[in-house]
């Protein structure tokens, strides 16, 4: 698919787009994954709405109002990052993980599940390198714990 870079937008977080985002970020988990997302729709939304946006910033990256990507974080960590099924491949991850970079205190973590080679490949092209594993996780799937320190 054809995207202009200029043409995605990048916005903090607006509840009008938790619908949007909790489906986007459903069907990408669940083709990175390979299995269903176990939470009801209902209980992803109250997350998001209720839990994520509390803990951490969230933001999305809209193209003509359409939720394509979302990230959540604060200066260490990032929480979740999730692009689009259809938009993968186009920079968006690129993009919303440089912002977080920028501001980050330099250095962050994030997990993600080992049989998801598209994010271990992505996060390794961006600098991050793996400082640990486990299973820690509501899927009980093994996952990577990567970190990255600015230069």
């Amino acid at each position: 698919m054809l995207v202009k870079k200029n043409s995605i937008k990048i916005v903090k977080f607006n509840p009008r787009y938790a619908k949007q985002t909790v489906e986007m970020w459903r069907d990408s988990k669940e083709q990175a994954i390979g299995q269903k997302e176990f939470h009801s729709f209902d209980n992803h939304l109250y997350f998001l709405n209720q839990i994520l946006t509390e803990q951490f910033f969230v933001e999305l990256a809209l193209l003509d109002e359409k939720v394509v990507g979302m990230i959540a974080y604060n200066d260490k960590e990032i929480n979740q990052l999730y692009t689009h099924i259809e938009f993968q491949g186009i920079g968006i991850g690129t993009t919303l993980l440089e912002r977080v970079k920028a501001q980050s205190c330099g250095k962050l973590t994030l997990y993600t599940f080992e049989v998801n080679k598209n994010a271990q490949r992505f996060y390794e092209k961006h600098g991050f390198k793996i400082i640990g594993r486990g299973h820690a996780n509501e899927e009980n799937l093994p996952d990577i714990l990567y970190e990255w320190i600015a230069k």
